[in-house]
């Protein structure tokens, strides 16, 4: 599906926009554990979040 393609659920607008927040994602078992990046996929038009990625999601691996 392309950017062009997608439609909010909730109001069936087109304009989306990606961002990020500071606080990472880290696996709960590791406090100190550096995490990844989320990326937001927002509807400009309401704010409906589309979705969230995990930039980096090897980070969230158990090295055991």
């Amino acid at each position: 599906m392309t950017a062009s393609e997608k439609h909010c659920r909730s109001c069936g607008g087109s304009s989306f926009v990606q961002g990020s927040d500071y606080i990472q994602l880290r696996p709960l078992n590791k406090k100190m554990a550096f995490g990844s990046e989320k990326i937001y996929t927002v509807c400009l038009d309401c704010g409906e979040v589309l979705s969230i990625k995990i930039m980096n999601p090897e980070k969230l691996k158990s090295k055991e």
